[in-house]
């Protein structure tokens, strides 16, 4: 199981694509970069734009850009944005919230741990810009240094 969808995964690409190509760039471009599929490219396109991180232009200077520079996307933003709310349970939600799909939700021990770690988990997201996950050779970015402790144990990234 993964926490996000393929469209979110290749949507992550394509704006670090267009991060690095200042010029814009358009669907076949990034389809052709990544040997993605140019439909769905272009979809992912679509929806990037109709949600205000893209601008689109036609014609032959035409294509994709971003609408703000990298440094002020969140990467929580986005996530958010393109898998309609980001939950890491189906109790995630806040707890006055009484729309949930889990039958034991009001007898279950770990429910306010989980949600605390889905909290702090957004917390790091929102936190995060665009231009800290991209990385820089083969090491992760300098810049991105999350700090993320959960239920006392401070969860450090490793550079596997």
């Amino acid at each position: 199981m993964t926490l996000l969808s393929r469209k979110t995964d290749y949507a992550l690409l394509i704006m670090v694509y267009l991060v690095n190509h200042e010029g814009g760039g358009s669907a076949r471009e990034i389809a052709k970069k990544y040997n993605l599929s140019p439909s769905f490219v272009a979809n992912i396109l679509k929806e990037l734009c109709q949600k205000g991180f893209l601008n689109s232009q036609r014609g032959v200077r035409g294509g994709y850009r971003l609408n703000r520079s990298a440094d002020q996307i969140s990467l929580g933003e986005l996530l958010e944005s393109l898998e309609d709310g980001l939950k890491l349970t189906n109790c995630s939600h806040h707890p006055e919230e009484t729309d949930t799909e889990c039958a034991v939700e009001n007898l279950c021990p770990i429910k306010g741990p989980l949600r605390e770690i889905h909290r702090r988990i957004l917390g790091v997201l929102r936190e995060t810009t665009l231009a800290q996950i991209i990385q820089t050779g083969q090491g992760v970015s300098e810049t991105f240094q999350p700090e993320l402790t959960v239920l006392g144990r401070e969860l450090v990234p490793t550079n596997e």
